[in-house]
């Protein structure tokens, strides 16, 4: 395969897909959108993002991804949990769904070649969507932070959670930081983006996110440091900066931490802790327990699981925990063995995002955020397509030697 140049329409494909993974539940809008509406809105979009790749890709090119063939694979234990439906028709319609999904990466992966060009879609994409949070938040301040949600920042114009805000937040946050390093955006354009989305993830008290920011951050930039200067001229000053708050605001930043919550509530992370305890316990066939119930909407007894490797387990069984952990173990193992880059950085800070995020939220089983991040990240790890072959140059034309005719001598002289 030649290297060649994205068409633009890619970037509307990979929109469209973040859009789809915005999801149709959440808080309450200024303007109540039935859930209906929403969920015709969204898998629209994804059904538009297949026939769109379809239509740039009508060769069917693919570039070999060992990411998106384990997704293509974990489509045999969803498949065959849903079609017992154990959980209703819409097992089967989240199954369509996923397939729709991963079909759809499979047609951008034409275009993977370890460039920056996805990254700045995602940045946009989800940029985009912090400002339709900000509108919200201006619109109606008291419809965006809730008391049911605590005073927590939520989505007044798009049903939307303060972990996704903060997990959207947080996203475009590192790969902004990063792309400042690598000298691939100016000061001012990074500022435009860091500064509200810091403001966001702030109001939306989601430590998961924060957490999994920082500590993302910091591995990425760790990558960096033995042959970038200005990663260890940032990372010093980070180190520095974190010390000196950690001292000067350590009680109003333990208070943010705990949200107003008790030691005890806290302890067992907000309720999280009883919903896993009764859904390890609950009894399971030996089908149950390999393949799953098949896909759902991520709840246990009505409850969310918050857990993406139980709900995983509760969905797809052991054959998807395996699968899901081979995901991460596989981009995980690629990403150490790259030379140190800028895409290889941006690559890391997503695969250890999701995999903290993975323990207090769900997805990894699922068309979800998570998986549109680690897609990104196979698509950083790709090396660019060879280029083709040079064809050689033409042989010059032999010019026609005239065919040389010897002289008729004369009889006489033969003699």
């Amino acid at each position: 395969m030649t290297a060649e140049r994205t068409p633009r329409i890619v970037g509307v494909v990979w929109a469209l897909l973040a859009l789809n993974t915005l999801g149709s539940a959440g808080a309450k809008t200024v303007v109540p959108l039935p859930r209906s509406l929403i969920q015709m809105a969204t898998m629209g979009a994804l059904v538009a993002a297949f026939v769109l790749a379809l239509a740039v890709n009508p060769r069917l090119r693919f570039r070999a991804s060992a990411f998106v063939f384990l997704l293509t694979l974990l489509l045999v234990p969803s498949v065959i949990a849903s079609v017992h439906l154990e959980v209703g028709l819409g097992a089967l319609f989240r199954c369509a769904r996923l397939s729709l999904f991963v079909g759809t990466l499979w047609l951008l992966s034409r275009w993977w070649d370890g460039g920056m060009t996805f990254v700045r879609h995602h940045i946009r994409m989800y940029f985009a969507v912090l400002v339709l949070v900000a509108a919200g938040l201006v619109v109606s301040p008291g419809t965006a932070m809730p008391e049911y949600y605590g005073g927590r920042l939520v989505g007044a114009l798009w049903p939307l959670t303060p972990p996704q805000i903060g997990q959207y937040s947080a996203v475009i946050i590192g790969l902004t930081v990063l792309l400042l390093l690598g000298r691939r955006t100016t000061g001012a354009s990074a500022a435009v983006v860091i500064v509200p989305s810091l403001v966001l993830l702030a109001m939306t008290h989601t430590r998961t996110a924060t957490l999994g920011m920082i500590i993302g951050l910091m591995l990425a930039i760790g990558s960096l440091v033995m042959t970038s200067a200005a990663a260890r001229r940032f990372f010093a000053w980070a180190v520095l900066c974190a010390t000196v708050a950690a001292v000067v605001f350590s009680s109003a930043l333990r208070a943010w931490f705990l949200r107003g919550q008790s030691q005890e509530n806290f302890s067992n992370l907000t309720g999280r802790a009883k919903v896993w305890d009764a859904l390890l316990s609950a009894p399971r066939t030996l089908g149950e327990q390999v393949f799953g119930m098949g896909l759902s909407d991520k709840s246990f007894d009505g409850l969310p699981i918050d857990n993406s490797w139980l709900a995983v387990y509760q969905e797809q069984g052991l054959m998807g925990v395996a699968i899901v952990a081979a995901m991460l173990i596989v981009l995980g193992g690629v990403a150490l063995l790259r030379p140190p880059s800028l895409p290889r950085a941006c690559a890391i800070f997503l695969i250890s995002y999701v995999a903290i995020s993975s323990y207090t939220e769900a997805g990894l089983g699922d068309a979800s955020a998570y998986l549109l991040h680690l897609a990104l990240a196979a698509s950083l790890l790709m090396t660019p397509a060879p280029a083709a072959p040079a064809a050689p140059a033409p042989a010059p034309e032999k010019t026609p030697v005239a065919e040389v005719t010897r002289p008729r001598v004369p009889r006489w002289a033969r003699r």
